[in-house]
């Protein structure tokens, strides 16, 4: 007599066929075909740094220590790029929020979101301008020149930060305020402002301003006439060059100077009032 073998419930069937399955695809690589896999991921993500860094394990395990090296060396060298740009847009982040905290009044928790801007990027350009203004409106010229000393340092090219460090020179050359003698270091600045924008009218004055007080009319005029030559409808460098004439008795160049500005701004008159 034949024993009746029971059938498989059909579920159990399933089970069993799913759990087959599930060991097949969960079954290690092999380290080659590890390898093959990971340089196929890299074609298309060379920066992928956790990539690099996996295929050099790989290499390690298989005694490839050549390659092993070069992946790692290429995962740090990744990885170390996105920290430093991550530090770069962090100290923005703080640099703007400093920015909005100073443009509400609230000074002192700028400062702090400055300096901690500093503290990540000692670079951060806004962050470094805008503490050094505050610091020099409160005072402290000092740390401001400190400040705006780094700034020029890591913008060479901008007139403004020239501009701002002029400023603080003049201001540590009073003998109320320290014993450093910065009188040219502040010409220097405002030279190198000149240079990068020789219309800036700011810079113009300040520098026939020192050289006035230090009795040198000569390189005053100097200035000014490059300043007119520069600037020639800026009615305020016209101005400035006659003062200075006069004031130096040079009475001839100050009433040409004086006819040039009338004749360039009567030159003016009929187009402005055709425009209108």
């Amino acid at each position: 007599m034949e024993k009746n073998v029971p059938e498989t419930p059909p579920d159990v069937e399933a089970k069993v066929t799913d759990e087959a399955s599930a060991q097949t695809a969960e079954a290690p690589l092999s380290l080659d075909d590890e390898i093959v896999e990971i340089k196929k991921l890299l074609e298309t993500e060379p920066e992928d740094f956790q990539a690099q860094c996996r295929l050099g394990e790989v290499y390690f395990a298989k005694g490839m220590l050549d390659e092993a090296y070069a992946n790692v060396s290429k995962a740090i060298e990744i990885a170390e790029g996105v920290r430093a740009q991550m530090a770069e847009s962090l100290a923005m982040y703080y640099a703007n929020l400093g920015t909005i905290l100073a443009t509400q009044g609230k000074l002192d928790e700028a400062m702090e979101q400055f300096r901690k801007a500093l503290s990540i990027n000692p670079r951060d350009v806004l962050a470094l301008f805008n503490l050094g203004r505050a610091r020099f409106d409160q005072d402290d010229y000092m740390e401001a020149k400190d400040l705006y000393e780094r700034l020029v340092d890591v913008t060479p090219e901008d007139p403004i930060a020239w501009f701002q460090l002029g400023k603080v020179y003049e201001k540590l050359e009073q003998r109320n305020v320290s014993d450093l003698h910065t009188i040219d270091a502040a010409i220097m600045a405002y030279r190198r402002v000149l240079e990068l924008d020789p219309h800036n009218l700011e810079a113009a004055f300040a520098l026939m301003e020192i050289h006035m007080n230090m009795r040198k009319p000569d390189e005053a005029i100097i200035i000014l006439e490059n300043a007119v030559q520069n600037n020639p409808d800026e009615p305020l460098a016209y101005y400035n060059l006659i003062s200075t004439y006069e004031k130096t008795k040079r009475f001839a160049e100050a009433d040409q100077t004086r006819q040039r500005l009338k004749a360039r701004f009567a030159s003016r008159r009929p187009a402005e009032s055709k425009d209108k």
